[in-house]
């Protein structure tokens, strides 16, 4: 899998528009759009090259992006999904507490809810150990193991979530790892 960064995006780009315009080159298996870039993770090498060989510069929208190689991806990271942030929270003030367990590669809120990238399995196990059901700027946050494809959009992961904090209840630490590693 190659992460692959989509920057100078339009403000109408659709999530499913960039799906479609990444598939010409190979399986896309997610697409995140963050206001005006996004990440999209196609399935090997030579189509992600391809992608940046043929989409580098296309013009969508009438503005041209720019896609290249995810220069902080890291084979190790953990992606985990907090959610209930607080309206008023920032990238900076989450990331800072993400930090208290270990070094976070990337931080993106997305309305109520955020992804958080940590480089450790370790420190990620620690941070839902450490986050998950407390309190942070006046909510009550959950921090479970996050992913999704952007053909089924964000409401999997907010429809799931209940069943993955009653699961993860019932299990010990070493398969909620094992859960957030797939």
């Amino acid at each position: 899998m190659v992460k692959l960064f989509i920057g100078n995006l339009p403000r109408e780009a659709t999530e499913q528009e960039i799906r479609s315009l990444f598939e010409q080159y190979g399986k896309v298996l997610e697409c995140d759009i963050i206001k005006n870039y996004g990440f999209v993770h196609i399935e090997d090498k030579t189509a992600a090259e391809d992608a940046i060989r043929n989409l580098h510069h296309y013009k969508l929208h009438g503005v041209n992006i720019n896609v290249e190689a995810s220069k902080n991806k890291s084979k190790t990271s953990t992606k985990l999904h907090v959610g209930n942030i607080s309206p008023t929270c920032t990238n900076k003030e989450l990331r800072a507490k993400f930090e208290e367990y270990g070094p976070v590669i990337e931080c993106d809120i997305v309305k109520d809810y955020a992804f958080v990238h940590m480089e450790r399995a370790e420190d990620a196990v620690e941070a839902i150990r450490g986050l998950d059901n407390t309190e942070f700027q006046g909510k009550t946050t959950s921090v479970i193991q996050g992913y999704y494809h952007c053909n089924k959009g964000h409401t999997d992961i907010i429809k799931n979530h209940n069943f993955w904090v009653q699961e993860k209840q019932k299990m010990p630490t070493s398969q909620i790892w094992l859960i957030a590693l797939f």
